[in-house]
């Protein structure tokens, strides 16, 4: 997928787009693609654009497929840019490796509910799997991000590798205390809209519960995504 000297040769792998085009092409599968998040990547060593005389960045088509699978591996299997990185490394060396625990990633969508338990995950595993160090983690439950807990689920290793990722640009665990205190209003907000429907014992009104839980979920998601993406557009706008 990176781009080789071999590659270069190809019409895909011309490094011929903006910074600008790469958002238009995967905005509508990847709404929370920014600008930052693209040099993030760069800064990482995940993605290498071409660069013009004037110091601009270009990307090829490849680049752009590139930068599809990290994100659909972030958000399908929760897996960390450590991780990610190390794939797309052998991948680079015309390696066919296996994605790292994907067996036991589990995928959006899919099997599994937010109202059932998921796999467990020991401290140890939690670390490793994410990539963050010991100092983060602590850090992080004591913002009440991740729980003290002996044994953690998939959730607590996307919010962990998503701290990681923050960590780089300044964003630590103690700037997001409010996080905890808003998730916890959306989930009174999803109980009150499940009403009488989460109180039924049938699998089949178990099942409904389920399934509203994550589309309110999901929406509340949406939302809030809109509206800090409004936010800085409107800061933008203003400078």
């Amino acid at each position: 997928m990176g781009l080789s000297s071999a590659a270069s040769r190809n019409s895909g792998a011309l490094p011929k787009l903006s910074i600008g085009q790469v958002l238009q092409r995967l905005g509508g599968e990847h709404p929370e693609l920014t600008p930052s998040k693209i040099r993030f990547l760069e800064e990482q060593g995940l993605v290498h654009p071409a660069r013009t005389s004037s110091g601009y960045r270009k990307f090829s088509d490849d680049d752009v497929e590139r930068i599809r699978t990290i994100l659909s591996l972030q958000r399908d299997y929760y897996l960390p840019l450590k991780v990610i990185g190390e794939h797309l490394e052998a991948l680079d060396r015309g390696e066919r490796p296996e994605l790292p625990a994907l067996a036991s990633a589990r995928p959006q969508h899919s099997s599994g509910s937010i109202l059932e338990d998921a796999a467990e995950l020991t401290r140890e595993e939690l670390l490793r799997r994410s990539g963050a160090s010991k100092e983060l983690l602590e850090q992080s439950q004591g913002a009440g991000l991740i729980p003290r807990a002996g044994r953690f689920h998939e959730d607590d290793l996307l919010v962990l590798s998503a701290l990681m990722e923050l960590e780089s640009s300044g964003i630590g665990p103690r700037h997001l205390r409010p996080f905890r205190t808003a998730a916890q209003h959306e989930v009174g907000l999803v109980e009150q809209a499940l009403g009488t429907l989460s109180r039924k014992p049938e699998s089949t009104h178990r099942a409904r519960t389920e399934a509203k839980a994550e589309e309110l979920t999901a929406a509340l998601e949406r939302v809030r995504r809109g509206l800090v993406r409004q936010s800085l557009r409107d800061r933008h706008q203003h400078r």
